[in-house]
């Protein structure tokens, strides 16, 4: 009884410091570089400049068939599932968007690499695409992601984007910044594509 008491507090313990090593990596691990460009109360416009992704398409049509079917795929591309065996570092966010037609996940390369220096995917399903800048409006929530909270984040973002005036256009799309086994400090956004200009402000309300 002694023994498994023991063992179980070493257990716990063990669990503790892999999810606070897990919370320090998501702070510490390169993430995709933007600017944001204006705060509103609960949403924020940003600026992101081009960016190399490896992309997957899929034919799912919700946010855990998506991630079954695509992170395993893009993962054994950086891992060393290239012509070069090249192993390249993990970044955030995951990108996914999830439509009735063709959706996709996208791993962001690291800022070091273009699309010229990149070894070419051993599993012809992953693309790598240079994806032009863009402007975005985004919103952010926590937790464990599920099918309602996109569904309430999304609307809660559109309906932000209504009553500022902003004209949006495309997917609302969702970004993933943790790993699946992570449970401490989990972060999630919706984001959308945005027509953005030097008068923007002056429309926002």
């Amino acid at each position: 009884m002694k023994i498994l008491l023991i063992l179980s507090i070493l257990l716990v313990a063990f669990l503790l410091i892999f999810q606070l090593y897990l919370l320090v990596a998501s702070y510490t691990s390169e993430t995709q570089n933007y600017q944001m460009v204006f705060k509103g109360k609960d949403f924020e416009i940003r600026f992101y400049p081009a960016v190399v992704m490896a992309t997957i398409n899929s034919s799912a049509k919700t946010y855990q068939d998506l991630g079954s079917s695509g992170f395993g795929k893009l993962a054994n591309y950086i891992v060393g599932g290239n012509e070069s065996n090249l192993r390249i570092a993990m970044t955030s966010p995951v990108h996914m968007d999830i439509n009735d037609y063709t959706s996709s996940m996208s791993f962001v390369m690291p800022a070091k690499y273009v699309q010229g220096n990149l070894p070419k995917p051993l599993n012809a399903e992953v693309m790598l695409e240079t994806m032009a800048d863009e402007y975005v409006a985004a919103i952010r929530f926590g937790g464990f992601a599920t099918e309602d909270d996109i569904k309430i984040n999304t609307r809660r973002l559109e309906k932000n984007l209504k009553r500022s005036s902003i004209a949006y256009y495309g997917s609302f799309r969702i970004l993933g910044y943790n790993p699946p086994y992570q449970l401490l400090g989990r972060k999630n956004e919706i984001i959308v594509n945005v027509n953005w200009g030097s008068t923007s402000l002056l429309s926002i309300k």
